[in-house]
């Protein structure tokens, strides 16, 4: 008897709309309360395992569709899809946020992270904290900064899918 093995088409499709859903809804909250501008360290943890999460229970579904057996090269198919459906949902967003809706985002944000700055390390003269938000400027424009999420999203959803599917995956035997 030979298994037939399962497609993971319409599980990256579910779980990276899941994600992507879940991931602007978790950032619509943040614009909403205003913690946009200057965030604590626990967003970036919160949302770490919002994706986490998702990954891990999409690889498990797809484990579960396959009668119970991964191997690494389909734990990191179905993670790293499931990042970049989420990540191009999310950029989408993104883009709408800081072109449409709060069209001086960036420039709030980087107001408030200068201030920061200068109070963290008063011995930064003017001229080297404007040559340090120079170059940060230049990675805010709307094509650049939604290409740095979709790879941001793609390496974490790298790193998450191999850890998890080295810990998940379950080899069928061939004998």
């Amino acid at each position: 008897m030979e298994d037939v093995k399962i497609s993971a088409k319409k599980i990256i499709l579910n779980y990276g709309v899941i994600l992507g859903v879940v991931s602007i809804l978790f950032s619509a909250i943040i614009y909403a309360t205003g913690v946009y501008k200057d965030p604590h360290w626990s967003i970036g943890i919160l949302g770490f395992l919002i994706m986490l999460t998702a990954l891990v229970y999409g690889m498990k579904a797809y484990k579960s569709a396959n009668n119970g057996f991964l191997n690494l090269t389909d734990a990191l198919k179905v993670g790293i899809g499931i990042a970049l459906i989420s990540g191009i949902l999310s950029g989408i967003w993104n883009l709408t946020l800081t072109t449409v809706i709060e069209p001086d985002y960036s420039e709030q944000v980087m107001e408030i992270q200068k201030e920061k700055l200068i109070k963290e390390s008063p011995d930064m003269t003017e001229e080297q904290v404007n040559q340090v938000f120079a170059i940060t400027e230049k990675l805010q424009s709307p094509s650049i900064s939604f290409a740095i999420g979709i790879i941001g999203s793609l390496f974490m959803g790298f790193i998450i899918s191999l850890l998890a599917g080295l810990i998940m995956q379950k080899k069928q035997d061939l004998y």
